[in-house]
């Protein structure tokens, strides 16, 4: 099986190559550091234990954080924090400067495994919700190196996915040794992909786990009395959006301007990608709005779009807010995190594509904290609602609020099992 691995993705490394090319057409940002996603490096010489800490992009890294910080208070381990895209990179290096040691993921083929791990000397390694590979896997089972999901979730769309190469995929929930995820449903669907029912745990799903400090509340504030024009104006930010969404988001927008009621109504609207920042601003200026861009600093008296352009800072905006909708969701892509607004008590809306974050946002939905829209007209329907009736927006936040307090407690639960292996 080993050899049949080894040959799969060897024959991938030209498409691997050429897939590197193309994203950094897109975003040069992955053009950058190449060498470090082959393993080329200077090595790690650690005096303490190493745990090799995988998080893909800025929504994993910035939830692990907290974990990682747990971690690095004990004293007695070196932490290697890996991450795949740019983005990702960005926020690592940001936050936790030269206390970790970080280089990009080594791509999942045997020789750049290998260096990897000779030049990093891990003794645990923590995956973050849901980057499973199977050569990765196998190389840490083979040097008796623990691996740990941490925070697992598994749609049903991506089990189906995995039961279709079970012959891969068997092997590979084998190598795996825990997986610490969020719900029963998930530690059902990676039972059924071949992980032994003793390596599950369910811990609970640690974004949940999210606190504000109170640097982050005084600067939100401060935006918050900016963007609104001392409270004159009323912000609806649409966070984390996808190609072919914030045309959708526009037209309700547009819808919801008609409206003499709203003319207090400003939208803050976030890209998912960076590279996408430029042409979400022509997007809006082609549609007749005037735009200000959050880089820039200043927001004009008479803008009527806030662009998010950039990063690291969606936690802030989210507190600056009213109203929020996450994207990820009126295209099929499952959605982002409802816990982030929840927690600052916002009412949410988003589109009927969830299924990344299906039982979050049922608990949000029964409480009455969010509402699922298919469509512009009945996103702007929903949007009318909460920007005219204060009541109605106080409901809904204290709603999610009360529904990210109720389930706290992941991180305490996850740091006790990660402790069995240190």
């Amino acid at each position: 099986m080993r050899i049949f691995y080894t040959f799969i993705f060897y024959l991938a490394v030209p498409i691997i190559l050429l897939r590197l090319l193309w994203r950094a057409i897109a975003a040069p940002a992955y053009a950058k550091r190449w060498s470090e996603r082959f393993a080329f490096f200077s090595p790690l010489t650690p005096n303490k234990k190493v745990i090799w800490f995988h998080t893909v992009s800025v929504g994993e890294f910035i939830a692990a954080l907290p974990l990682i910080r747990l971690l690095q208070a004990r004293g007695d381990v070196q932490l290697v924090v890996t991450t795949t895209t740019p983005t990702g990179s960005e926020r690592v290096r940001a936050s936790l400067g030269e206390s970790v040691f970080h280089v990009y993921a080594p791509y999942d083929l045997p020789s750049v495994l290998t260096r990897f791990i000779r030049r990093t000397k891990p003794s645990l390694l923590l995956i973050m919700e849901t980057e499973l590979w199977p050569n990765t896997l196998a190389a840490c089972a083979k040097r008796k190196i623990p691996s740990v999901l941490i925070n697992g979730r598994m749609s049903e769309k991506s089990a189906r996915g995995y039961e279709k190469f079970s012959g891969l995929t068997q092997p590979m929930m084998q190598h795996l040794t825990k997986a610490l995820v969020q719900n029963k449903t998930d530690a059902e669907r990676f039972n059924r992909i071949g992980l032994p029912v003793g390596n599950t745990e369910i811990t609970g799903n640690v974004k949940f786990d999210l606190t504000l400090s109170e640097d982050v509340r005084t600067n939100a504030a401060t935006l918050k009395q900016q963007w609104s024009q001392d409270g004159k104006i009323l912000l609806w930010i649409a966070a984390s959006t996808h190609q072919g969404e914030d045309e959708i988001i526009l037209d309700a927008f547009a819808q919801c301007k008609k409206n003499p009621a709203l003319e207090n109504l400003r939208l803050v609207i976030v890209p998912r990608h960076p590279e996408r920042f430029n042409s979400v601003a022509s997007l809006c200026i082609s549609r007749g709005f005037k735009v200000s861009r959050r880089s820039e600093k200043i927001v004009s008296d008479d803008a009527h779009i806030i662009l998010g352009d950039t990063m690291g800072e969606l936690l802030l905006m989210f507190g600056a807010s009213d109203i929020a909708f996450v994207g990820g969701s009126l295209v099929p892509n499952g959605g982002h995190n409802f816990i982030e607004p929840a927690v600052w008590q916002l009412p949410i809306l988003s589109g009927t594509s969830v299924f990344n974050f299906a039982e979050v946002s049922r608990l949000l939905v029964d409480a009455g904290a969010l509402t699922l829209v298919p469509s512009a007209g009945v996103l702007a329907q929903q949007v009318e609602i909460l920007a005219t009736n204060s009541a109605e927006r106080v409901k809904r936040g204290q709603a999610a609020s009360a529904v990210a307090n109720e389930n706290r407690g992941a991180l305490a639960k996850t740091l006790n099992a990660i402790d069995a292996f240190l």
